[in-house]
């Protein structure tokens, strides 16, 4: 692409030096007054700590477009490999600007200095091949997003015309770019150019114009191909394509923890407002990520709130905060104007699950849950308003300890006749098994935390629990919003266990592994904490425990959100059914870290759905359709789900749900 040698007398480098200089000034202005500066009226966050894994981290989701290329399946969906290569060819072409535009039109020979003559010939190869490979992928991509629609790109906000508006940039630009060169090969007539370039020069030379001619049209559409390019630096900021500059900042800043942990606010009892629900309550991260939405569709189409039809819809959340708050900027209104509300529903609030499927889509490191439990906590302790069922549960939080309404069992009824042996009679016990609420309370739960002494007691482990002492881990409060009821009661539970030199804490809920686990570290409770499916797999291996099975059967597995999505725990499950004879795993077809909620997450378990599509419901039918006579369960949330919904639904054959503790102990070769 060499430059034309002057514009109206005036030396090229001149002309685009001057445009570029202008164009840019524009851009960083709008920049400024529509991203930046608002950005920073969010409260800082800390991101000195694990820099070098941050940067690494950063570097492959960036580059190697890492979640963009998750869930590529070459017969549903190329849109990750075509957003992959645009990204690249879009680097390639920002290259060739700066070394053929920016560097040769001040200095000809430049970029066959750097690259030398063979490299020029090789990358303008390149060039041309990639942008006939950029036309046929910008024309594929018009027609999936306004023909075809796959699910994710029907709805309102990913059919607006701005998308079409940057395909149609692209397209000119390439277009240009392939005549600029045409016309330039034409002019001088070579036969050393590049495949596509030297067709059209070919069909071109057909008119048999002078080659001035050539090079006057060549000069036009050269300028018209810079202009094109600058056109886009204006019309990035103030569209949602700015996230080309926020997604990688938002991918740097990401959370380094495991995705189901939440922030810890700190000082509470000194705090001014509690929660969040106007600009200057959210962190700089959650105003981020509403510039850093690519508005592709991803985590909307796999939110179990949205595909059973409630208000919440991530990508609608995230958008409409950040349209908002650019307009009451803007306009110079009230910048603490309330966002739970007119823009931002309270019951969409309530939809959420927290199951994290929104943010395991997400390709550019946006942090759903954080803003949504930010939001409810502004509900519960600065608003007091919080749905009856919810206010129930989080009432008998507080004065009982646990969130279970009308149970008349103690901590340890469930126990009885087991000789279970209560780690204050047994201080030198080195691993507490942490029952949990729900275990302990609920009469159907009360046969997973037996079936789990059954199987510890047959492997001859020494364990204890803590009986009387142990109270709810605090995970639904913080889960529903009241922060300050879950710090209250995981500073006892820590105060407790520190009392006792614990090697390992054994769990039987996701919820609790994960709290005890990711969360009580904020509070000081470090500890070594295990679900029970990865240490019973470890006992499997270890043949301290046999299965044996004399009938056939066929088990499909449900990952819980907490063990599974949030904790990466998905291969010690299946483990466990793969080692007990004659039983077949059945996937269901949405698992592993495509699972879907059972419909108890973020504190649901205690809120009633907002509709009638009841989400476990759902859940429960695809794990009917896989043909098999059980649906395996580590979670006694997700037990409770689908026991509920095989009852309703009433399936034409006999159909169970049970914990994997269950299935388990009843397996175990006693011989």
């Amino acid at each position: 692409m060499n430059p034309p040698k002057e514009i109206f007398d005036i030396p090229t480098w001149i002309g685009v030096y001057i445009l570029t200089f202008l164009s840019f000034s524009i851009s960083a202005s709008i920049i400024y007054y529509r991203f930046i500066r608002i950005v920073l009226k969010g409260k800082p966050i800390n991101i000195s700590k694990n820099l070098t894994p941050r940067i690494l981290g950063a570097f492959n989701l960036i580059f190697g477009q890492k979640k963009v290329l998750q869930s590529i399946s070459l017969k549903k969906d190329l849109a990750g490999i075509a957003h992959f290569f645009i990204f690249w060819g879009f680097l390639s072409f920002l290259f060739s600007y700066i070394l053929f535009i920016y560097a040769d039109s001040i200095n000809p020979s430049f970029s066959s200095r750097i690259l030398s003559i063979h490299g020029v010939k090789i990358f303008t190869w390149y060039l041309d091949i990639i942008s006939v490979l950029f036309i046929i992928t910008i024309i594929w991509g018009i027609y999936r997003r306004w023909v075809s629609k796959p699910s994710r790109l029907s709805f309102d906000i990913t059919q607006k015309l701005e998308s079409a508006f940057i395909l149609i940039f692209i397209l000119i630009l390439m277009v240009s770019s392939l005549l600029s060169e045409s016309f330039y090969y034409a002019a001088n007539n070579t036969n050393h150019t590049p495949p596509f370039a030297y067709i059209i020069s070919k069909f071109i030379l057909n008119f048999e114009l002078s080659s001035t001619v050539y090079l006057n049209i060549y000069s036009i559409t050269w300028w018209v191909h810079l202009i094109i390019i600058l056109s886009f630096s204006i019309y990035i900021p103030i569209s949602k394509h700015l996230h080309i500059i926020a997604a990688p900042i938002n991918l740097f800043i990401r959370p380094m923890g495991n995705p189901g942990t939440l922030s810890t606010p700190t000082d509470l009892l000194n705090l001014d407002t509690f929660g969040a629900a106007k600009l200057e309550d959210f962190n700089r991260k959650e105003i981020l990520d509403g510039y850093a939405c690519a508005v592709c569709g991803r985590c909307s189409d796999v939110c179990p709130a949205n595909i059973t039809n409630k208000l919440l819809s991530p990508m609608h959340l995230i958008n409409n905060m950040k349209d908002k708050i650019i307009k009451d900027v803007s306009s110079q209104k009230n910048n603490n104007s309330n966002l739970i509300g007119e823009t931002i529903p309270e019951q969409t609030l309530w939809d959420c699950l927290t199951c994290g499927a929104c943010v395991q889509e997400c390709p550019v490191g946006i942090t759903h849950i954080d803003t949504i439990v930010d939001m409810r906590r502004h509900l519960v302790m600065e608003k007091a308003e919080v749905p009856e069922t919810a206010m129930n549960a989080l009432l008998n939080m507080e004065q009982r300890g646990h969130p279970w309404k009308g149970t008349t069992f103690s901590r340890t009824d469930w126990a009885k006749g087991l000789n279970v042996k209560r780690l204050k009679d047994y201080p030198e016990t080195k691993m507490l098994l942490w029952v949990g609420c729900t275990s302990a309370l609920e009469e159907r739960s009360q046969k997973i935390a037996q079936s789990m002494v059954s199987i510890l007691n047959h492997a001859n482990i020494d364990f204890a629990i803590l009986g009387e002492e142990e109270t709810c881990s605090g995970d639904p409060a913080r889960r529903l919003g009241n922060e300050y009821l879950y710090q209250t009661l995981a500073q006892k539970n820590i105060d407790t266990l520190n009392k006792y030199s614990l090697e390992t804490i054994l769990t039987m809920c996701p919820h609790c592994f994960n709290v005890i686990k990711n969360e009580y570290p904020h509070l000081g409770g470090d500890y070594t904490v295990l679900h029970y499916t990865e240490y019973i797999d470890t006992l499997i291996q270890a043949k301290k425990i046999n299965l044996l099975s004399k009938i056939e059967t066929n088990i499909t597995y449900h990952d819980s959100c907490y063990l599974g999505r949030h904790n990466k725990i998905y291969d010690s499950p299946r483990n466990i059914i793969n080692s007990i004879p004659n039983t077949n795993l059945i996937e269901m077809k949405r698992c592993r870290e495509k699972g879907f909620c059972c419909g108890a997450g973020g504190g649901h378990m205690w809120l009633e759905e907002s509709n009638n599509q009841k989400i476990n419901h759902v859940r429960a039918n695809e794990s009917i359709e896989t043909g098999a006579e059980t649906v395996a369960v580590s979670c006694p949330f997700c037990l409770q789900m689908f026991s509920e919904a095989i009852e309703s639904n009433k399936p034409n054959k006999k159909f169970e749900a049970k914990d994997l503790l269950e299935i388990i102990d009843e397996n175990i070769d006693r011989n």
